[in-house]
């Protein structure tokens, strides 16, 4: 870090969204009067660049929802940078903040007066099935990496149409799924599309996988959870295509024998939390749960 170069704010924001315009001009004017510059993103559907280069980046900004806080920690995950999010979905599990709060937010950020969700995120490997170990390497040159807060979605193209692939926990075999798809989430993702496909629901505090079939044409039709030292190595077996589709981004073409490791990355991603975080009062606030 250069102690000559200005401290830096990311600011992702979602252009969808007029007042994410809005809230973005008030975002500028607070952190610009304290000195700080401003990398500024929209937001799209191919995802951000990837990675800020160089200079002193103190925090990132999201203004939207969860999805536009997703592409926001793709940006800055290789620097570590913490991220704020300002909510401007619908449900906001993971933007906690709300507009009208968000200066006094902001405030926090200079005190220091905030804490730190270190959630888990997960790391894909993916090349030929030749190239995949059932174990992750130590270098795993040569393969793909991706890495993604929320979940890692294998997913069929053709409608009408079932894809096959092998599945391997912790280097032992363990099924053939003949399904629409295979989904690993993280308990961050547990709330999204986990939560459609009717898996299990984690407290963000645990370190774990999720390991869901979409539409599973078989008896067996159960979520998995397994532990964070539990890879799982999933290879396509049949010539029907696939996609792999990491938290939402850039859909990643797959043929038969491509295969993909997926592990607990080995760096949390940090979530800026202000104030106490109630995992379960969220549930009930959205979900308008009511005792009976």
């Amino acid at each position: 870090m250069d102690p000559t170069e200005p401290a830096r704010i990311v600011l992702v924001r979602n252009p969808r969204r007029a007042d994410a315009e809005q809230l973005a001009a008030r975002v500028r004017a607070w952190w610009g009067a304290r000195g700080y510059e401003i990398a500024e993103y929209g937001e799209v559907e191919a995802g951000v660049p990837d990675g800020i280069a160089g200079g002193d980046v103190r925090f990132a900004v999201s203004l939207g929802g969860d999805g536009t806080l997703l592409r926001t920690v793709q940006l800055v995950l290789d620097q570590r940078v913490p991220v704020l999010g300002v909510n401007l979905g619908r449900l906001g599990y993971l933007t906690q903040v709300e507009p009208d709060v968000m200066e006094a937010a902001f405030e926090h950020l200079v005190a220091g007066t905030y804490e730190l969700d270190e959630r888990m995120s997960l790391e894909v490997l993916l090349g030929r099935s030749e190239d995949v170990p059932p174990q992750r390497p130590g270098s795993p040159a040569g393969l793909r990496r991706l890495v993604g807060l929320n979940e890692v979605s294998l997913e069929k193209t053709s409608p009408g149409h079932t894809i096959r692939f092998a599945v391997e926990i912790d280097g032992k075999p363990f099924l053939t799924y003949a399904a629409d798809g295979l989904l690993v989430s993280t308990p961050t993702g547990s709330t999204a599309y986990n939560l459609s496909l009717r898996g299990p629901l984690l407290s963000p505090e645990l370190r774990a996988l999720v390991l869901t079939p979409i539409s599973p044409h078989m008896l067996f039709d159960r979520s998995l959870v397994l532990a964070p030292d539990e890879p799982v190595r999933i290879r396509l077996l049949d010539d029907r295509p696939a996609l792999l589709v990491v938290d939402g981004g850039p859909l990643v073409p797959l043929a038969a024998e491509d295969a993909l490791l997926v592990s607990a990355a080995a760096v949390p991603v940090p979530i800026v939390r202000i104030g106490r975080h109630d995992f379960h009062g969220v549930l009930r606030h959205k979900f308008n749960l009511a005792d009976r």
